[in-house]
């Protein structure tokens, strides 16, 4: 029986070396690094993470990289201020996300990730048709790198998901699913998508939250286990389709209180891998 390795959400920042002796500390094997700081992708920077994560023996699964700009995480200016999807962000964008594959690289990281956005709906749309090139250039270089490019998701359905990937047509595409997202989002129940994206997923935030219960305003996050995420039936469901990844525990508060829901989702998730 294949038994899913844990991890947590590690903030990459100056003092990167405190950030993995949290993720040490807290008994987790896995991370995944998160940057919104683009000047940190240097190579000297790149060089202490991957010395910190081999001294510490943490894995680090992929390099969730933010990109610059002004994001909007609600349903009125998403659409026009979240990833790759706004046209007159994509330039500087695909800089940043050029910059984090190169970066990943040195870490020895296999992959990054990245909300690329409410993509459209309609495959005909010209924003669609323009970000598929785009996304194709982002699988190139990535692939250059020896690296995949993971979609978080989130802003987009399933079936909205699946045709991007295969429009785009590379090999080393994945998803970096978030079970939570989906929900807040309003785009779908996270275990019935894996019967659309399930194949794809690479890596999985284990996350908990709501539907939304207004048209202009996510879902809120919860605790995991109190929110409607099937974490039983999800789990089983991953294991089904062959996945053996890690599951890293999100919780997107700040403080005490978030290291005890960490504390709690650990516990609870050991009696589920």
């Amino acid at each position: 029986m294949v038994r899913l390795k844990l991890g947590m959400i590690a903030r990459l920042k100056p003092d990167l070396e405190k950030e993995l002796d949290k993720v040490q500390r807290l008994g987790f094997p896995t991370c995944q690094v998160v940057c919104w700081d683009m000047n940190l992708y240097r190579a000297n920077v790149a060089r202490r993470l991957r010395r910190a994560a081999e001294d510490r023996g943490i894995e680090v699964t992929t390099l969730w990289s933010g990109l610059p700009g002004r994001y909007v995480w609600n349903f009125i200016e998403g659409p026009s201020t979240i990833g790759l999807v706004p046209p007159q962000m994509r330039e500087v964008r695909l800089k940043a996300l050029r910059k984090a594959s190169d970066f990943a690289r040195i870490i020895g990281v296999p992959s990054i990730t990245t909300h690329v956005g409410f993509i459209p709906e309609n495959p005909l749309d010209p924003v669609y048709v323009s970000l598929i090139e785009v996304l194709k250039d982002v699988a190139r270089f990535c692939g250059e790198n020896g690296q995949e490019f993971w979609f978080e998701t989130g802003q987009e359905t399933p079936i909205t998901l699946l045709r991007t990937i295969e429009d785009i047509g590379a090999e080393n595409l994945g998803v970096n699913l978030d079970p939570a997202n989906l929900l807040m989002y309003g785009k779908a129940n996270p275990v019935d998508a894996l019967d659309i994206i399930g194949t794809y997923v690479r890596g999985v935030h284990a996350k908990d939250g709501e539907y939304p219960t207004n048209g202009r305003e996510l879902g809120k996050e919860k605790p995991i286990g109190k929110g409607r995420v099937n974490f039983p039936a999800l789990i089983s469901k991953l294991k089904a389709l062959g996945y053996s990844g890690a599951l890293t525990i999100e919780r997107e508060i700040s403080g005490p209180q978030q290291i005890e829901d960490i504390k709690r989702a650990k516990a609870y998730l050991e009696t589920l891998c």
